[in-house]
C-alpha cells in the first residue's frame, strides 16, 4: 500500500501548519506518511489530508484550509461545549478534530484503559489549546492578546522561533524542506513537552492540593491558610478545586517549604489564575523589609523578608510561617496597592 501523503503549501512556511503537520504524524495512520509541500491544485488533489492551503474546509473530504473568506469557525463553533472563540488557523482545525486521538497517542491511552484514563484525555484536550495551540491560531490569523499600543515586543514566541527557520532571503541555497522538517522537529518537541509535563508533573500535583484543601482547618481554624510540605504546581488546580467545592475566594495564603534556600515561604492566593493581584496581600507595613528589622515589625523572631508587593514573604520555620500567616490574616487589608508589579 502506497504511503499517505499529507498536503501544504510550499513556499515560507509558519507555525500553523508545520504544527498541524507534526501532529497528524503522531496518528498511526500518518505516522509514514510523505508531506507534500506545494500549491499546485492537482499535487494537493492526490493528498490524503490536506492543511493550510487548497481555500477548502470539509472535514469529511479531510480539508482543512482556514484562509478563504468564508471561514470563521472557532473551537467553540465547531464543539459547542468549548468556550474558546479565536479564529482557527490549520493548527486548530487538526487540533479540534484529532486531539484527543493524538494526546492518546502520546500518552499511549488506548480504550482498554480505565474512564478515568479517558477523563483526563478530556481535561488535557481543552487545557493544551487554553495553553499552548490557542495561542498559535491566534498568531497565524492577526489577533492581538490586547487592545491597545504594546508597552514592549514579544519576539521569543513559538511562531517566532518557526519563522526564523526559514531561509533568508539572501542565502545562496535556500532548502525549504531542510528548514520545514526542522520546524516541525521544533513545535514537535515543544508540542509533546506540554502534553508530557500536564501528565507526569501538573496532574499528580493535584491530588496534594485536594488534600491540602481537605485539611485546611487543621492548618488554622480560618480555613484560610492551605500548607504544603513540598512545592508543587498548586495555583490552577486550586481554583478548579475551589470551583467544585462552591468555596471560591476563601484561601488566602499558601504556605510551603523553599528546600533550595531550606526556608518556608507564605505565597498570598491571586485574584484570579493569572491575575497580579492578591486576594489578601501580606499587610503593607512589612512589604520591602527584611530580616530583623522584619522580626521587629512583626514580634515574630526568624523572619526573612516581605516582598515589596506584599504578594509573598519568607521565614525559617514553618511554624514561623505559619504565625506570619495568622498575623496577615488578622490585618484586615483587603487589596494590594501595586499589586500590577512584577513578581520576581
Amino acid at each position: 500500500m502506497a504511503a499517505k501523503k499529507i498536503g501544504t503549501h510550499n513556499g515560507n512556511f509558519h507555525c500553523d501548519e508545520v504544527l498541524a503537520c507534526f501532529m497528524l504524524k503522531q496518528l498511526p495512520e500518518y505516522k509514514n506518511a510523505e508531506i507534500v509541500r506545494s500549491r499546485d491544485p492537482k499535487m494537493l488533489d492526490e493528498c490524503d489530508i490536506v492543511v493550510d492551503v487548497g481555500g477548502v474546509f470539509d472535514p469529511a473530504r479531510f480539508r482543512f484550509d482556514h484562509h478563504q473568506k468564508t471561514f470563521n469557525h472557532s473551537f467553540n463553533s465547531l464543539v459547542p461545549e468549548m468556550r474558546f472563540v479565536t479564529k482557527l488557523s490549520s493548527a486548530g482545525l487538526i487540533y479540534v478534530h484529532f486531539g484527543k486521538e493524538i494526546i492518546k497517542q502520546s500518552l499511549g491511552i488506548t480504550e482498554k484503559n480505565s474512564d478515568e484514563s479517558k477523563d483526563l484525555v478530556n481535561l488535557f484536550y481543552e487545557r493544551i489549546y487554553e495553553k499552548f495551540i490557542e495561542e498559535i491560531d491566534a498568531n497565524d490569523n492577526g489577533i492581538e492578546q490586547k487592545d491597545g499600543q504594546a508597552r514592549f515586543a514579544i519576539t521569543t514566541t513559538l511562531a517566532s522561533r518557526v519563522a526564523a527557520l526559514n531561509p533568508a532571503w539572501n542565502d545562496e541555497v535556500k532548502d525549504e524542506t531542510a528548514s520545514f522538517y526542522k520546524a516541525m522537529e521544533l513545535v514537535g518537541k515543544e508540542f509533546l513537552d506540554r502534553v508530557k509535563f500536564l501528565y507526569k508533573i501538573w496532574w499528580p500535583a493535584r491530588g496534594l492540593v485536594k488534600d491540602a484543601v481537605a485539611k485546611r482547618f487543621e492548618v488554622d481554624p480560618s480555613g484560610q491558610i492551605i500548607a504544603f510540605e513540598s512545592g508543587c504546581p498548586w495555583k490552577e488546580h486550586l481554583f478548579l478545586i475551589e470551583k467544585e467545592l462552591g468555596i471560591d475566594d476563601s484561601i488566602k495564603y499558601v504556605i510551603l517549604p523553599d528546600e533550595a534556600n531550606k526556608k518556608w515561604s507564605i505565597i498570598c492566593v491571586p485574584a484570579s489564575p493569572n491575575s497580579f493581584q492578591s486576594r489578601l496581600p501580606l499587610p503593607a507595613a512589612w512589604r520591602g523589609i527584611r530580616d530583623q528589622e522584619l522580626s521587629d515589625l512583626i514580634g515574630l523572631e526568624g523572619c526573612i523578608f516581605c516582598h515589596a508587593t506584599g504578594f509573598c514573604g519568607g521565614h525559617s520555620t514553618r511554624e514561623g510561617i505559619l504565625t506570619m500567616a495568622k498575623k496577615a490574616l488578622g490585618s484586615g487589608e483587603i487589596s494590594c496597592e501595586n499589586g500590577a508589579a512584577n513578581r520576581h
